[in-house]
Formats: C-alpha cells, sequence, structure tokens
C-alpha cells in the first residue's frame, strides 16, 4: 500500500537532516527538504571552489555546508540522513550515525515509498537505460503522463507532489541505489545479470542480493519480469513475492514475449518483424522484448510496434558518429562490462576494430576474450587496464592458435589517432571499452562526447 507523503512532510518538519553528496541528484534533494522545513547540513569531498554556484546557492537557502578530505569525520547528532547511492552503508561513519538513532536513507528509497503513480523499475548488468527509455516511450505513446528517474531523467523525490496516482513512472536503478532498498517497484524488470561492480561490491553474491531488493518487498499482485536467456537472471524466479513474466529470444515464452521466425511477440500477438527494427544487435532486441513484457498490461500493441519501429537508441550506445574516407566510426561508451562489449560487436556484420580499456571494476576480461576475439579486426587498448586486458587476449589467442593485432597507447587521444591510422575504406571503428571511464572521464557519457569531438575533427 503507497503511503501518503503528508505523513513525510510532518515527519521531517523540523528534523536535523544530513544529506552526504552535493550531487545532481541530490541539489533538488536539498532544496525540496529546506522547502520542507527540515534543518540540513550537505556534505561533500569536494571544496567549495569545485562545487562553484551550486555551494552559495544551497549557503543562501540556509544550508550548512561540510566539505574537504574529512567531510565524514562526523555524521553524528542528525535525524535523518540520506546518503549518496555509491556510499556503502556499512561504511564508519553511517554506521556510527546509526548506532546513536539516526534513520538513514535515500531519495529514491523514499520516492518509491511515497510515489502515488505506478513504478516500472528497471535494473541488470546491461541494457538498463535502453530499456528504460523504451518502457518510458511506450507509455508515453499510450497517452500516460509519465515520469523518468533514476539514474536517468531527472531526479523525481523533489516532484512528489505533482506526480498523481494516474501517471506512471519508470526508474533505472543501479545496484548502489537498490543495495539498501526495503520497498520494490510495482513492475520490477531484471534485464540479465553477469560480474560488475566488484569494485564496490564484496563479491557477485552480494552484487546480486542487492539487485533482488528490486522486487523482495513487492506483493502477489505485482509484476517481476524476467529474462529466460540468462542463468543467474532467470533463479530469481523462485523468490518472486508476486506474478512473474518472461522474455527470450531463444524460446518460445507462454506468458512473455519471444523472438522467433525474425518477429517479436508479446504473448503470441507479432508485435513487429526485425527488419524493421532500427536498432542493432541482438541485445537489443531483448531491450524491446523486456519493455513489451513490463508494459503488457498497461499499453497496446500499437504503442509498442510504433516504439519498436522508430526507436533510434541512446546517445553513447552503438552510436554512429561519422564515416571518414570509408570508414565508420561508432560511439559505445556505455558499454562499461565486457559482457555489454561482447553484445555489440555482435551487433556488426564484421570485425570491427575496437577501442577499449579503462578503470578497473575488477571484473574478469576473460569471457571478453573467448567470446570476441572472431569480432575483432585490430584491438586498441587505453587506460588503467590495458594491460590486464592485452594479458587475457594473449592467453586465449596463444591456446586457440590464431593472431590478433593487439596495440597498446598511452591516451585516450592517441587511441583514436591509432585506429584512423589502421583503419581502411569499409572498416568500423568502435569504442566499447568494456571498462568504466573514472581512470580519464568524470563518466561514460564524457567519455563518449571526447570520442564524438575527437572523430569529428578527423580529416
Amino acid at each position: 500500500m503507497k503511503r501518503n507523503f503528508s505523513e513525510f512532510k510532518e515527519f521531517i518538519k523540523g528534523k536535523k537532516v544530513g544529506v552526504v553528496g552535493i550531487g545532481v541528484s541530490n541539489i533538488p534533494l536539498i532544496h525540496f527538504l529546506v522547502k520542507l522545513q527540515a534543518i540540513v547540513t550537505a556534505f561533500d569531498k569536494k571544496n567549495q571552489s569545485m562545487l562553484g554556484g551550486a555551494a552559495i546557492d544551497l549557503k543562501e537557502d540556509g544550508v550548512k555546508l561540510i566539505l574537504g578530505e574529512n567531510y565524514l569525520n562526523d555524521l553524528t547528532g542528525f535525524d535523518v540522513i540520506f546518503k549518496t547511492p555509491s556510499m556503502r552503508i556499512d561504511n564508519p561513519a553511517l554506521l556510527r550515525a546509526k548506532q546513536g538513532g539516526t534513520y538513514i536513507t535515500s531519495e529514491m528509497e523514499e520516492f518509491i515509498k511515497y510515489c502515488p503513480a505506478k513504478i516500472f523499475g528497471v535494473t541488470g548488468s546491461d541494457g538498463k537505460t535502453t530499456t528504460t527509455t523504451i518502457i518510458y516511450n511506450i507509455l508515453k505513446s499510450e497517452g500516460y503522463k509519465t515520469w523518468v528517474g533514476g539514474n536517468i531523467g531527472n531526479p523525481l523525490f523533489a516532484n512528489i507532489e505533482e506526480i498523481t496516482k494516474d501517471d506512471k513512472v519508470v526508474l533505472e536503478l543501479s545496484s548502489f541505489q537498490l543495495m539498501t532498498m526495503n520497498v520494490s517497484a510495482d513492475v520490477a524488470v531484471v534485464t540479465n545479470l553477469s560480474p560488475n561492480h566488484l569494485d564496490i561490491h564484496k563479491d557477485i553474491e552480494e552484487y546480486i542480493d542487492a539487485k533482488k531488493n528490486i522486487f523482495k518487498y513487492q506483493s502477489n499482485q505485482d509484476l517481476l519480469i524476467l529474462n529466460k536467456d540468462n542463468d543467474l537472471t532467470y533463479e530469481l524466479r523462485k523468490e518472486a513475492m508476486g506474478r512473474v513474466k518472461y522474455f527470450s529470444i531463444i524460446d518460445k515464452v507462454k506468458d512473455g514475449a519471444y523472438f522467433q521466425d525474425n518477429k517479436l511477440f508479446i504473448m503470441n500477438d507479432i508485435v513487429c518483424n526485425l527488419d524493421e527494427i532500427k536498432l542493432k544487435g541482438m541485445h537489443n532486441v531483448q531491450n524491446l522484448l523486456t519493455a513489451f513484457c513490463a508494459t503488457q498490461e498497461d499499453a497496446s500493441v500499437a504503442s509498442m510496434r510504433k516504439i519498436a519501429t522508430t526507436f533510434i537508441g541512446v546517445e553513447h550506445r552503438g552510436e554512429f558518429v561519422r564515416e571518414v574516407e570509408g570508414v565508420k566510426y561508432y560511439n559505445d561508451s556505455i558499454a562499461s562490462t565486457p559482457t555489454r562489449t561482447i553484445a555489440s560487436l555482435k551487433a556488426f556484420e564484421k570485425p570491427v576494430i575496437l577501442i577499449a580499456g579503462g578503470y578497473d571494476k575488477k571484473i574478469p576480461f576473460e569471457p571478453l576474450a573467448e567470446e570476441a576475439y572472431l569480432n575483432i579486426k585490430t584491438l586498441i587498448l587505453v587506460g588503467a587496464t590495458k594491460y590486464k586486458i592485452k594479458e587475457v587476449f594473449e592467453s586465449v589467442l596463444k591456446e586457440k592458435k590464431i593472431s590478433l593485432e593487439i596495440i597498446l597507447v598511452e591516451d585516450f587521444n592517441e587511441a583514436i589517432l591509432k585506429a584512423k591510422l589502421v583503419a581502411k575504406p569499409g572498416d568500423i571503428v568502435t569504442l566499447s571499452p568494456a571498462c568504466a571511464s573514472f581512470d580519464m572521464f568524470k563518466d561514460f557519457a564524457a567519455r563518449g562526447n571526447k570520442f564524438k569531438e575527437i572523430v569529428m575533427a578527423l580529416k
């Protein structure tokens, strides 16, 4: 049963509230808490000059700022603390606060708890953003007032009083956001599961346990959508609290969506043919099937078909940049895991020149080498993981007794220039790093934008 937001307003009024992290999602939250008459202190590792205008605005709103390297030295004395998603709940500073009786929560947790609209939550290792965007577009096409948030779109908690019970809300949820969640989405989607974020999570079990929270607190009337083709995901059916639907590109599914005879089906109704879809690759067929399952009870096949046959994708996801001297360049910066890169490479009809490497999330690269070596013409490696990836590929290539040109470069700019140098007319160059971006860029979008900037400047 959804809780009335008036309860939260009454609860938070006059409370001493700490907000850890002055980032994109938390800035609207902080201003909203002030509006609700909370006494707010905001914490961040960045100093005031790094925060710029945001710090000035918050101070003018009466927010106390605690900044710099020692910003977490004292989180005690607060009634409520909103933590940033990537902060582990077992952080010593949070543990001390909790022992002192502080209620620890997050913007997303409170939003799901009080949002009056039907919530579609999407998680998984790969395909979250594309699937979330497709679901959003199908519901919007059906005529609903639809909101999108979580990892994409705008932070929604500050808008909660504008959202009605007749609206629809679609949220992309990461393992970090779900890790401490004790509420679940009305429609929970798990696109797939593979090792990811092992630089933050203790192990794969903890990572999967975090993902389970998207459905763990559902009622028996709620809906869980699972990938039948992914063993780790399919196993989750045993722990489902409500109804379950599946999608598959391998099997015909009785209650769900599937791909057969080059057609996409939902509940045995044909939505469209494969050749009508604008998105490349079977991983995108999976994303579409997932969205069909999620929206089947709220949208018509006509709305599904409209989006399936017109949606051209999301920026930084297999995005065509330009053609230079007969060579096509693609930006797939979102591919921050080996499984995502494998799917992207298989979407092309021939081996490509691959630019890979980046921040080390402590996940294995063996699957990339073993499954995708035939899809790579030349491998250009950059970033913190370049030697690690090179070693894995050399081991697999030696075992298979085949050769593949592997080039190591010093920086991102050199990677693209080297790709241009080795490419011949008819070749494809793709940035699909199989790694996060944090060794060189603030996020995957900054990496993708830099790639596009360099490619657009090629002569």
